[in-house]
């Protein structure tokens, strides 16, 4: 019998009064694990009080006390590091180690967020004018809240709940549908970390709990994180209703290889890059950029014996290195894009719908195994839209120059790579190319939490990256003091603009 996750407001779970459910699923069976509550307009209501409630004495706290309870929930977060990483793969379908890598990366903002004594410093200027002084102070928001994708269920909330507790907002999160349970623990830890309730606050649902947020006055800031066209309406409505938004949309993201790159440790990192998590991220490289059809062709190569090598199935088999895809219907959706590749004309080296699983208890589940492209071309579907699966396409470019073209004119500008050994290359590459976050022989530039992420052109909507120094600033609003003491000096009226003389 399947259990109910529910939400988590003002400290405790919280049943809600909404009438619809949906199934969580375990990818890899296609089993019914549980089903998730679907918040009515009333419970974001609730969570939304409950968080407006608390701002007034978390705002007040000191930021080192706030810190302190991060602290407390890093070392609560490390201690359930394993079981986290199995809860996420059993919803999500990822294997062990990148579920555990994902618990990681949370846990890097989390150590950047305890830093908060440092980061909420302001400047200060003496004698900005005879006997005046100016300082600026960095102050909460209040209530802000968080929607974050299925593919990382801890480690996106986690770019965004930790910097924005610390800075004395209070937060709500709607999570996936899909793959709820994680928000749930987050929730347990952070009670058990010390922070008061109402704090931190779980609302689960789909679109009306997401409305209800984005139109609501009390809420002051959304993070978002997903594809594009959700991302432009979370941008759109969320700034019509008054809101701060920063909203991660899709990617398409190349790797562009050079004729002096080392072939093999080029084609060993696409294959993490590309078909890690089965393809399901936003940083995933899902375009190599050949330069030279010699290139190409060793890539290709190079490739297609290590996709035969590749072990795909279910996360609680030590040896997979690739799980199946979220549900049914993503499935559905990345076999009709192979289906439109080869349509259009490209090669389809290896197909990845003809892979079979050959565990009996799994073979209903959601796999696809990996698929190759070559020759693509700028005009392909395959080529123009995110595709969020284990496809990787390769498109041959005769220089340097139309491999850049390639990639500044696409609509995303999420990520990209270059494999060279030459340093003006690498220089150049880092200079013209027009995406937001590049690597240099590294094949996915995801910063570290210490940095901020965010991509360009339709791949970000909002002025703010996410984490780091701009996490600090999207969560923060600016408020500049300038101040005289009475000295017993009379002063006479002054009717023009001030100026400090």
């Amino acid at each position: 019998m399947t259990h109910t996750i529910h939400h988590f407001i003002n400290g405790k779970i919280a049943e809600g009064t909404g009438q619809s459910f949906s199934p969580v699923y375990d990818p890899s069976t296609r089993t019914e694990i549980a089903k998730v509550a679907h918040a009515a307009p009333d419970d974001v209501e609730n969570a939304v009080a409950s968080a407006k409630a608390a701002y007034e004495s978390w705002s007040n706290w000191t930021p080192l006390n706030r810190a302190r309870v991060m602290y407390r929930f890093k070392a609560l977060l490390e201690e359930d590091a394993q079981s986290i990483a199995e809860l996420i793969s059993k919803e999500h379908g990822k294997v062990i180690d990148d579920a555990m890598g994902e618990v990681t990366r949370c846990l890097e903002v989390v150590e950047f967020a305890c830093g908060a004594p440092h980061l909420l410093k302001g400047d200060v200027t003496e004698n900005v004018g005879t006997r005046v002084d100016s300082h600026s102070l960095r102050q909460p928001l209040g209530v802000v809240a968080g929607i974050t994708p299925f593919n990382f269920p801890l480690m996106v909330p986690g770019w965004m709940f930790p910097v924005a507790l610390v800075c004395g907002n209070t937060f709500i999160l709607k999570p996936s549908e899909k793959d709820p349970s994680a928000s749930l623990r987050i929730a347990e830890l952070l009670k058990q970390a010390g922070l008061p309730d109402g704090v931190f606050n779980v609302i689960q649902g789909d679109k009306t709990a997401v409305d209800a947020l984005i139109k609501h006055p009390d809420v002051h800031a959304i993070s978002f994180v997903g594809s594009t066209p959700i991302a432009s309406y979370i941008y759109t409505t969320g700034a019509a209703h008054g809101k701060r938004v920063q909203a991660l949309g899709g990617a398409k993201n190349h790797m562009v290889i050079m004729p002096d790159a080392d072939i093999e440790q080029a084609s060993q990192a696409l294959m993490g890059a590309a078909y890690g998590a089965a393809g399901e991220r936003c940083m995933a490289i899902s375009v190599a950029v050949a330069v030279t059809d010699a290139v190409a062709d060793k890539l290709v190569a190079s490739l297609k014996d290590k996709i035969a090598q590749l072990n795909v199935g279910p996360y609680s088999d030590p040896d997979s290195q690739m799980g199946p895809l979220i549900s049914e219907a993503h499935r559905d959706n990345v076999v009709r894009y192979i289906e439109m590749g080869v349509e259009e004309g490209a090669e389809l080296v290896v197909d990845g719908r003809q892979h079979k699983i050959d565990s009996v208890d799994h073979q209903n589940g959601y796999f696809l195994g990996a698929s190759l492209f070559d020759r693509v071309s700028e005009r392909m579907t395959i080529h123009s839209e995110e595709i969020f699966g284990p496809v990787l396409c390769i498109v041959r470019a005769r220089n340097y120059s139309e491999a850049v073209g390639i990639i500044n004119r696409h609509k995303y500008g999420n990520g990209t790579s270059i494999f060279t050994r030459d340093g003006d290359t690498a220089r150049a590459f880092g200079n013209e190319i027009q995406v937001g976050m590049v690597g240099i022989n590294v094949p996915i530039p995801v910063p570290m939490a210490f940095h901020s992420f965010g991509g360009w052109k339709q791949s970000l909507f909002g002025d703010h990256h996410i984490h780091g120094s701009e996490g600090v600033r999207f969560y923060t609003k600016l408020k500049t003091i300038t101040s005289r003491w009475p000295t017993g000096q009379r002063l006479d009226p002054d009717f023009v603009m001030p100026t400090m003389k």
